[in-house]
């Protein structure tokens, strides 16, 4: 079994691309449409896992509301310090700025990593880390 993908709905289409494909880095692999909606299926290519950007055409006017069983998406940056750039070249704020997180596994070893967290357009959670 193979995971594909993860589906969120999306109110801007174009202010969501603009996020995960401009901002993220993502590519839009495939994009179908539907009699009701628009799927954009984003990722590094077409055999990777994917986020499915789904764009109702009767989409609410206040957008979707959030659930609180969904976390985030987590994503693997080089340069933290680039992405600090881009945030502010993009007009997104951070949600946490960026700071040091340690971590110990099972065999008592520590690792650091450098995590920061922001918003899709949406409200979703994205989290940035750099090992």
């Amino acid at each position: 079994m193979k995971f594909l993908h993860s589906m969120i709905r999306v109110k801007n289409i174009q202010q969501s691309l603009k996020f995960y494909s401009d901002f993220l880095g993502l590519n839009v692999v495939e994009k179908k449409s539907l009699e009701d909606c628009d799927l954009y299926f984003l990722g590094e290519d077409e055999n990777s896992c994917q986020i499915e950007l789904t764009y109702n055409y009767d989409t609410p006017t206040k957008g979707y509301k959030n659930g609180n069983a969904f976390g985030h998406f987590a994503f693997a940056v080089d340069n933290m310090n680039l992405i600090c750039e881009k945030v502010r070249e993009f007009g997104y704020e951070f949600l946490w700025e960026p700071f040091e997180l340690s971590l110990k596994n099972e065999k008592g070893e520590t690792s650091k990593k450098l995590i920061a967290f922001i918003k899709d357009p949406d409200g979703n959670e994205i989290e940035l880390i750099q090992e």
